[in-house]
């Protein structure tokens, strides 16, 4: 395969490039493409040393099979054209074309199948909460519709990109120093707080990073009848998402049924012992590929489930998951 990578000096092509890496899959020809500034700088992967070419309205992306693109919704709209002029298959990260129509908006778990039509030679990667989310939603739904989902979201740093990670590094250096912290990536400070605001707000009250788990669920998973609301939160924690989840269902479910669900999904692991204090954390799920679920219990202020999940976002809420529709793409040509 012949592939190419947009924004490949970020927090999310570097990931795509780890997860390439460990991989089976065959990069026969690999092509890193980045801004102005980073065009020149040299990675190496698989022993091999790249340069990272700059992306302009002349790049060439003929002979090009697939571009994973990590490069802001700007980046994404303003060169699509130019990234799928010759074919290529283009498998976005951005929130640019994830609610178009005629743009598969793909995890690969749920409905990779939808990948397989992309009129535009888009197909859409989506926000990395929704990702983890529905992973853990899918299998409940197969067991009884979903109609009402609540999520609190736990976000780390890492979620903004390697600028905010370094931002919170500094930070609370310069709190253990008894200097000023001054924030530029954050609202406010994040050492030591946490901020219940991520992207911007809407009319209706909530962010948009809040709108796009209620779009992108029903999108993803077929099912327009399934209502989510959510309150995004950014923590001090470096990397791996977490989330706390209420769901409703048609149908009264069994908690034996659940967890034997989870057991089968793919790309879900259970963990789940309460008496031997074992749950899914962030400090153990950076670096790793599964969503984490557990905290399992009846939702006794109703009727319905509450769970605990959590996953690392630059892995299966971005990098692993773009791959991922790649691979499924690439195996049923």
């Amino acid at each position: 395969m012949n592939v190419a990578i947009v924004g490949a000096g970020g927090a999310v092509g570097r990931e795509i490039l780890n997860v390439l890496e460990g991989g089976a899959l065959p990069v026969d020809n690999l092509r890193l493409f980045g801004s102005a500034r980073s065009a020149g700088s040299r990675i190496n992967f698989r022993g091999v040393e790249y340069s990272v070419e700059e992306l302009t309205a002349d790049s060439d992306f003929s002979g090009i099979d697939y571009a994973l693109v990590s490069a802001g919704g700007d980046v994404s709209r303003q060169f699509a054209g130019v990234i799928t002029a010759h074919g290529a298959l283009m498998i976005d990260n951005s929130s640019a074309f994830r609610m178009d129509d005629d743009v598969p908006l793909v995890v690969p778990e749920i409905n990779g199948d939808d990948a397989l039509v992309a009129p535009r030679r888009i197909v859409a990667n989506p926000n990395c909460t929704t990702i983890q989310m529905v992973v853990a939603l899918n299998p409940i739904h197969k067991l009884s519709p979903i109609r009402r989902v609540h999520v609190a979201t736990y976000q780390a740093a890492s979620g903004a990109g390697a600028l905010a990670m370094k931002e919170l590094e500094t930070q609370h250096a310069d709190v253990a120093a008894g200097r000023d912290v001054r924030p530029e990536r954050f609202a406010h400070q994040l050492a030591y707080n946490v901020i219940p605001h991520i992207d911007v707000f809407g009319d209706n009250g909530y962010t948009r990073e809040e709108m796009k788990m209620y779009h992108e669920t029903k999108k993803i998973m077929h099912a327009p009848d399934i209502w989510v609301s959510a309150t995004c939160v950014r923590v001090p924690v470096m990397r791996a998402h977490s989330e706390a989840i209420w769901v409703e269902t048609e149908h009264e479910l069994q908690l034996d049924d659940v967890r034997h669900a989870w057991q089968q999904a793919p790309g879900v692991e259970l963990i789940d012992d309460p008496a031997a204090l074992q749950y899914p954390m962030p400090l153990h799920a950076a670096g790793t590929d599964p969503v984490f679920v557990g905290r399992l219990r009846r939702d006794i202020s109703g009727s319905g489930i509450s769970f605990w999940t959590v996953a690392d976002q630059l892995r299966k809420g971005a990098a692993l998951n773009a791959v991922q529709i790649m691979q499924y793409v690439e195996a049923h040509k």
